[in-house]
């Protein structure tokens, strides 16, 4: 169905959309692999601290020092740091449709996104997402996560727009139904065919 409000603006996640995720299961598998951890003692410390790190409340040393750190280790910090920001990569096609849409139909783009401030900081001018993005509403930066409505009521107060002018771009489930809760137009996205079909129908055409 045709949307009924043109859209002025676009909603990104940054993880699973324009790059690969951040510090997900996988990066973390091949990290206790790299460095000879404790699988399940990382994992658990790292459910028990994350979401305080994501949420703005931990520096990313802290949070290393309570999952790694918490004991003498035969590598350093920042050695550790390098690996994490050295998982992430960029999906180009996703990142040039965004572009090019900007560019045709002169939209607002914003990112709302669950990352932690030194990750996130490095993922956004790494990759030059800066270049396209209009702001970020990110977990560190405002202190609310996906899928706490919040955030998208936060993003659509930043923006000045109305939810029905908003295609929000994110590939958790979860989270596109509850930024549909809000009145926001949301994709799951699950590959660029799929998403430009999508697009498509909200009157973006590549």
């Amino acid at each position: 169905m045709e949307n009924q409000s043109p859209i002025t603006t676009l909603f990104l996640d940054i993880g699973g959309v324009l790059l690969t995720n951040g510090w997900d299961r996988a990066a973390r598998k091949l990290a206790v692999q790299t460095f000879n951890l404790d699988a399940a003692e990382t994992e658990e410390r790292h459910h028990l601290t994350f979401d305080t790190y994501e949420v703005g409340k931990l520096t990313l040393d802290e949070y290393l020092s309570r999952v790694v750190f918490y004991e003498d280790r035969p590598f350093t910090p920042q050695q550790f740091r390098d690996f994490m920001f050295a998982q992430s990569s960029p999906y180009p096609d996703m990142i040039s449709l965004v572009k090019h849409l900007k560019e045709k139909y002169k939209l607002k783009i914003a990112i709302v996104n669950n990352e932690g401030r030194e990750l996130n900081t490095h993922r956004i001018h790494y990759f030059g997402i800066a270049s396209f993005v209009d702001f970020f509403v990110s977990s560190c930066f405002v202190h609310y996560r996906k899928p706490d409505a919040d955030i998208y009521r936060i993003a659509l107060d930043i923006a000045q727009v109305s939810p029905g002018e908003v295609a929000y771009l994110e590939d958790r489930s979860m989270f596109v139904d509850v930024a549909n809760s809000v009145g926001i137009n949301g994709i799951c996205h699950t590959s660029y065919d799929t998403t430009v079909a999508a697009l498509e129908k909200f009157g973006l055409k590549p």
